[in-house]
């Protein structure tokens, strides 16, 4: 799995930061190809995924800015990758808040051109974790363009930087 930067071990990693209890209901914004949704489920997570272009059978065709979900519905939001391609940052975090259940986790790891934990603070989340990623996010970049593969997203310019960042819903 390497649909992000870090793959499968990022993805460990943060599910071991973000302590989740077994069987805890997450929902994948932005879940692509679904790697991550299997490796959710592997771990006995009841997971769904959501994608605006889904590569795979098993993630549901929908937009992370408008959730197909009640309020409160997950205790844990996962996303990789794809808020800042939404094009809506501050959006995204409003839509991933209100399907969180009271006291649930946002798992976000993502590029940022401007710093991403201000703005989880202000959609209401206490920032638990935050950690510089840019070496992982540098490596999968210069890796995509040597495999010819684009990164998905077009760059405004300026320093771009990658972020891991868990946060609770308070």
């Amino acid at each position: 799995m390497n649909g992000h930067p870090g793959g499968r071990e990022h993805t460990l990693r943060t599910l071991s930061l973000a302590a989740l209890p077994s069987g805890a209901r997450i929902l994948d914004m932005g879940a692509g190809a679904g790697e991550t949704l299997l490796l959710l489920r592997e771990r006995g997570y009841d997971a769904e995924g959501i994608d605006l272009a889904p590569r795979a059978d098993i993630v549901r065709q929908a937009d992370l800015l408008h959730c197909p979900y009640a309020d409160g519905s997950f205790d844990a939001v996962l996303s990789q990758c794809a808020f800042w391609v939404s094009g809506d940052v501050p959006g995204a975090l409003r839509e991933a808040w209100r399907v969180l259940k009271p006291g649930g986790s946002l798992i976000l790891s993502d590029v940022e051109f401007d710093p991403l934990a201000p703005k989880l603070v202000q959609a209401g989340f206490f920032v638990l974790h935050e950690e510089d990623m840019a070496a992982a996010w540098k490596a999968y970049y210069i890796e995509s363009i040597w495999r010819g593969e684009t990164c998905g997203c077009e760059l405004p310019g300026g320093k771009c930087g990658y972020r891991l960042l868990i946060g609770r819903k308070e």
